[in-house]
């Protein structure tokens, strides 16, 4: 079998992007790739087509190397709920829950389950890229690591280092990463590469020489920053951020859409399907102005829906949502967002931290915003589904992941969900991705709000937009990164 890790110096350091773009690069070679990461912690997930549940990351990366999706590509999911408290999905179904106590000591079943699946795929494919979880150098818990140079330790994995060059200090991480880590698995480190350069890549030339005179690890090469590549996120920083000021649309027919930013976002690339959208501009927030004056303010998804729904309250930003409704300016709800706009969220802390109980309502029963008439109970079983429709004469596909199950109670029919006027609520992920649905309910906010925004014609469909940037990306490590010598790594496991 063949295979190598990627890993960083760093939490955001660039692994996604590189196993993405690898992925790419060695299946236009015609080798068949796999994609996998031992253990993923994110509440922004994704359903496979045989209903498993995996990080949307391994997802992409899967659509990356041209082959199917499986739980065996993630096959631990954490889902943290609260600071203390993760949900645990094993091969794409919930095992329970792993408290932050238990994270260090806890998780000897979560590692035989993700070296079972490493073995499936290496099995399977001629090369299975893996990729890390925050650094290899958090030497704080490597006795019970399985995601980084356990993990390496285990099937032999020669390792790929990557740092993130923009947030500075870069030769200072790599260096410390190398020294850092036990004597014992320094070895694993085989070479590193450079991520987020811009401007003149010989100067830093003097610098990569040292850290290869130092620490023997060879440079792979130096990518640079690629202002056009936002792939699928572990986290909601990047939520938004595909659009493009610079799309020709008139600053008088622009669209205006706020994102209000959740304590417990989940599935935030929900909203990067408007983002995309020639003349639509997408600010995630938690600024209440912004939020009264957009055009769409957009509720994503909660990981805690009482708990998030109580810290809407605690800002103001319930008021803001209020408001809105009572003079007739659009609200999308989306799975949790939805569940937050009905009446009663009956939650025994199947889901969140367990805060229920808000204004003297009985226990494990809060009121919500009360603007789509209907409730939500959360119970223990997950729902995963891959569901379609139609409205307005367009196709719809999303995703369910959720406990709550919604029961309407009046307004209109709405894929997933259901509308009163301007206020919407679906309990689907992903409808969004849908070209002609999207648009369509893009024009009805632009009538609603007066905007004379509308869409543009021959504007790319979002899936070829995503197409297109897995081949920037392979594009640029075909350029920038010395291809054979990964490959050659990948050959010398064990």
């Amino acid at each position: 079998m063949s295979g190598l890790l990627v890993t960083g110096t760093s939490s955001d350091a660039g692994k996604s992007l590189v196993v993405t773009g690898l992925c790419r690069v060695l299946a236009r070679r015609g080798l068949s790739v796999a994609p996998y990461k031992a253990q993923n912690m994110s509440n922004h997930s994704m359903v496979c087509r045989d209903g498993s549940e995996i990080g949307r990351a391994q997802h992409l990366q899967a659509q990356a190397a041209g082959v199917e999706a499986t739980s065996a590509m993630n096959p631990v999911l954490l889902k943290p709920g609260s600071d203390r408290r993760a949900h645990v999905v094993v091969r794409g179904r919930p095992a329970g829950e792993l408290r932050a106590g238990e994270y260090a000591t806890g998780r000897a079943h979560l590692a035989q389950a993700a070296f079972a699946a490493f073995e499936e795929l290496a099995q399977t494919y001629d090369v299975v890229v893996c990729e890390g979880a925050g650094s290899p150098a958090e030497i704080n818990l490597r006795a019970g690591d399985y995601v980084n140079l356990g993990l390496a330790q285990r099937f032999g994995l020669p390792t790929v280092l990557v740092g993130d060059i923009d947030r500075g200090g870069v030769l200072a991480a790599l260096y410390g990463t190398w020294a850092l880590v036990s004597d014992d698995d320094r070895p694993l480190l085989a070479a590193y590469l450079i991520n987020k350069f811009r401007g003149d890549a010989s100067v830093l030339q003097p610098g990569l020489e040292e850290i290869t005179r130092r620490t023997g690890m060879p440079s792979l090469g130096v990518l640079p920053w690629l202002h056009d590549v936002w792939l699928d996120s572990e986290d909601s920083l990047s939520m938004g951020a595909w659009g493009d000021a610079d799309d020709g649309v008139p600053d008088d027919a622009r669209l205006s859409v706020a994102v209000v930013r959740l304590p417990r976002t989940s599935n935030g690339t929900d909203v990067d399907s408007l983002a995309a959208e020639p003349g639509v501009d997408v600010r995630v927030t938690v600024d209440a102005d912004l939020a009264r004056e957009a055009d769409l303010l957009v509720l994503p998804g909660s990981r805690a829906t009482t708990s998030d729904l109580a810290w809407l309250r605690r800002t103001g930003l319930a008021d803001v949502v209020r408001d809105r409704a009572a003079r007739g300016a659009p609200v999308l709800g989306i799975c949790g967002g939805y569940q937050m706009l009905l009446d009663e969220i009956v939650d025994d802390g199947v889901e969140g931290d367990g805060t229920a109980g808000e204004g003297g309502a009985p226990t494990g029963s809060v009121a919500g915003l009360g603007l789509l008439p209907g409730r939500v109970v959360f119970f223990e079983d997950k729902v995963l589904a891959r569901p379609t429709g139609r409205w307005r004469g367009h196709d719809v596909e999303g995703y369910e992941i959720h406990h709550g199950v919604v029961t309407p109670e009046g307004g209109e029919d709405f894929p997933g969900g259901h509308a009163v006027g301007p206020v919407i609520g679906t309990i689907w992920h992903g409808t969004l991705e849908c070209d002609g649905f999207r648009r369509e309910l893009l024009r009805e906010v632009a009538a609603t709000t007066g905007s004379r925004w509308a869409p543009q014609a021959g504007a790319s469909p979002f899936a070829a937009r995503r197409e297109q940037m897995i081949d920037v990306l392979a594009d640029a490590i075909e350029t920038h990164v010395d291809v054979d010598a990964v490959l050659a790594l990948a050959q010398e496991i064990r």
